[in-house]
């Protein structure tokens, strides 16, 4: 049996089925995740073109309008699009290949994140972009930090 980052288990020839979520393991990679994030962010504000910056404004109301309409997976394509830009702009690429590894067993957190709760991710964002066009790395590398280190591992259970 092979269980591939933590959505599906195989048994090649015979069958597919959805794993749980094995909360162990998604808070190891939102973790790293996060730390990825913040290090993309901190080490290339500072080369930020103002076309890269529009292009996170850009995927950022593209988000808004996918979280509107209830498209979690157009929502996910864009918070892709936004978050690549910083990574792309460091262009290191054991960042990358990090989060190609990890960003998968994450998913499922950010398509909890969208079904419940994707308004604060556009606020967010905005506060992300916004201290990156103001230079402001630590303070931009901290709000990337924390909006991957949040992610939940569970959906979020209404109070009683």
């Amino acid at each position: 049996m092979h269980e591939h980052d933590g959505g599906a288990v195989t048994q090649p020839g015979k069958s597919t089925v959805v794993s749980l979520i094995n909360d162990q393991k998604v808070r190891d990679a939102r973790d790293v995740v996060a730390a990825m994030h913040r290090l993309a962010v901190l080490e290339s504000v500072g080369s930020l073109t103002e076309e890269d910056l529009d292009r996170m404004r850009s995927a950022n109301r593209d988000f808004a309008a996918a979280i509107d309409a209830g498209d979690v997976d157009a929502a996910l394509d864009a918070d892709d699009a936004l978050h690549a830009v910083p990574v792309t702009a460091l262009g290191n690429q054991a960042v990358a290949a990090v989060l190609n590894q990890f960003g998968p067993v994450v998913r499922r957190a950010e398509r909890l994140r969208f079904t419940s709760s994707g308004e604060a991710s556009v606020t967010a964002h905005d506060g992300l972009i916004a201290l990156c066009a103001a230079g402001d790395a630590e303070a931009a590398a901290a709000v990337a930090f924390e909006t991957w280190h949040s992610l939940p591992l569970q959906p979020e259970r209404p109070e009683v």
